[in-house]
């Protein structure tokens, strides 16, 4: 439910949703003797031109309106179907196109990349004007199905009313939370935030449209879109097993279609709308999966998971074809080789456990062995990761503060990505020297001057909320405040992880350190708040750290129940 009042006009608005259809609530003033609503297809959240492909509306009867827009952004093409149902009648409407009224007499459809059209009322609203508005990938008719079948009468509040209950129902699953109005509020923000993303992306009818453009139809799982994996991978899907496991399953399948209809026969990368937007790095979808293989969902096809791993993991992209065959991804064949070479050998460890779990020897040791590949580009001169050429020899000059789009790292520098080796913590101690200058190093790295960034563009825009060089707002720093745990420290861990949670989350309109990347800022959070992370975002081993909640109940799958209790929990009293 969301409520405004657009102060210009003194029009109070409304809004509340199902799944896939919207309500609106326009209260006019009682004073204005005529009205109208506008539904513009070129109008985009940005301030940028252009966005929308092309438009189209249709006026079906003085009540009913159709159309679609087919736009471009993150998604190169996306469609979109609406239809839109108003509980009065409107008395005129208007196509407009370019600024001008559409000349055709009586036109009832209009189409272009800035058509609108206008509805108008020429006499008193004496009570709220109602707006349905369904929407559908398909076609229009799959929009209009979604909107009777999800909104069939015009009761307002009782649409709210659902919404809050499903809402409530899923933030039910963590009760009995223990903790100040302020953290109380943070925690469960976050929860809300970190089940926005993936989204359906399929019909009541169980049609969709796949990553090859087609229309299909399939009544045996829940499609899902908008896989942010690059980010989600880290916590946001490993706290989906825990606390939201009715939808893992779907989610694997959906990336399974993927890998099935998609051109390059891979897994989703950075999945929205029908569209792969080869967004990011890596490969990874592979860790979601296994990490739901060994975890014990079975309700998809392993054998055909573990095919679409492999083939991802081999795909001829992003300097694979070097990676394969030296062990690195060079820098000057392909840009951000240092962390793409560090990426790729986490995802190959995801598959080698899977293999193993499946008894595929074979697969098991290839992938243990290229799961290694993180030490080609590790520099034990400078002790960091570091970019490396063809010929062998580390790029230079080499300034581990520097970082820039297309460098040597992705959105970061060496300080914030020589650290991500989450499946061999012990290895990466090893090449720093043992556990006494590992420490020491994480020390230097949240204590040193912290960059500002002013959002030039001379910087990753991800860059943001320092702690020293450590980037809470971008996703490769998130498990480096666990690190301490595996030398000796963990109270250190226990200081750093509370003071993220107390400096870089706030119960304000901006109270997350940078963009929450559909979930992966707030589900770290969560798992913070409860005293755990994954530092290893595979299989089901959680990192202590310190709970901001004094006592926590989650409500777990097949009736369990898992408590989570920090007796005399305060700011000062964080150590556990």
């Amino acid at each position: 439910y969301y409520q405004v009042r657009l102060q210009d006009y003194d029009i109070n608005v409304e809004l509340t949703a199902t799944e896939r259809a919207g309500l609106h609530k326009y209260t006019f003033p009682a004073k204005a003797d005529s009205s109208h609503v506008i539904l513009d297809m070129g109008h985009v959240v940005t301030s940028e031109k252009g966005k929308t492909i092309w438009g189209f509306i249709q006026v079906l009867n003085d009540s009913t309106v159709v159309g679609y827009r087919l736009s471009k952004a993150l998604a190169t093409e996306r469609y979109m179907y609406y239809a839109i149902r108003f509980s009065r009648p409107f008395d005129k409407f208007n196509l407009v196109k370019f600024q001008e009224r559409i000349s055709v007499a009586h036109p009832v459809q209009g189409s272009g990349d800035e058509v609108k059209a206008v509805f108008r009322y020429t006499s008193k609203h004496y009570t709220p004007l109602l707006v349905k508005v369904g929407i559908s990938a398909v076609d229009a008719d799959g929009a209009l199905a979604n909107l009777d079948a999800e909104i069939s009468g015009w009761d307002f509040n009782k649409v709210k009313k659902q919404a809050e209950d499903k809402w409530n129902k899923e933030l039910s699953k963590v009760t009995e939370v223990k903790a100040d109005d302020k953290t109380k509020t943070i925690f469960y923000t976050a929860m809300y935030h970190a089940m926005l993303a993936p989204t359906i992306y399929m019909d009541v009818d169980g049609r969709y449209r796949g990553v090859d453009n087609k229309i299909h139809q399939d009544k045996t799982y829940l499609n899902y879109t908008l896989f942010s994996l690059w980010d989600t991978f880290r916590a946001e899907h490993p706290l989906f097993t825990l606390l939201y496991p009715e939808r893992v399953n779907d989610m694997i399948n959906s990336m399974l279609t993927h890998y099935k209809q998609s051109a390059y026969h891979v897994l989703p990368k950075w999945a929205f709308h029908a569209n792969e937007t080869w967004t990011m790095i890596g490969y990874h979808a592979v860790p979601v999966i296994a990490d739901a293989s060994l975890k014990g969902f079975n309700g998809f096809d392993k054998e055909l998971a573990f095919e679409a791993m492999k083939a991802s993991a081999n795909a001829p992209f992003e300097g694979m074809e070097y990676y394969k065959t030296i062990g690195y991804v060079p820098i000057d064949k392909e840009p951000e080789g240092a962390s793409k070479t560090m990426e790729y050998a986490y995802d190959d460890w995801t598959i080698a456990a899977m293999a193993k779990q499946l008894g595929k020897a074979d697969d098991y040791k290839t992938f243990l062995k290229r799961s290694g590949n993180y030490k080609n580009v590790y520099d034990s001169k400078t002790n960091f990761a570091r970019a490396k050429l063809l010929n062998g020899q580390w790029r230079t000059p080499f300034d581990p503060l520097h970082m820039q789009y297309y460098g040597d790292y992705t959105e970061g520098n060496a300080w914030q990505y020589s650290w991500f080796v989450p499946h061999d913590v012990g290895g990466l101690i090893g090449l720093m020297g043992g556990k006494a200058k590992f420490t020491a190093k994480l020390d230097t790295l949240l204590s040193m001057k912290e960059t500002v960034n002013d959002m030039s563009g001379a910087l990753p825009y991800d860059v943001t909320g320092m702690v020293g060089q450590y980037a809470h707002g971008n996703e490769p720093s998130h498990h480096i405040a666990y690190l301490y745990n595996y030398a000796g420290q963990p109270w250190k861990t226990q200081e750093t992880v509370h003071k993220i949670m107390t400096r870089l989350y706030s119960d304000t309109p901006d109270g997350l350190a940078g963009n929450d990347d559909c979930g992966q800022m707030s589900a770290w959070y969560i798992w913070s708040a409860l005293g755990m992370y994954p530092v290893n975002p595979t299989g089901g081993v959680y990192s202590i750290g310190t709970p901001s909640l004094a006592s926590a109940n989650l409500h777990l799958a097949g009736g369990k129940e898992l408590v989570v209790k920090a007796n005399n929990l305060t700011n000062t009293n964080k150590y556990v």
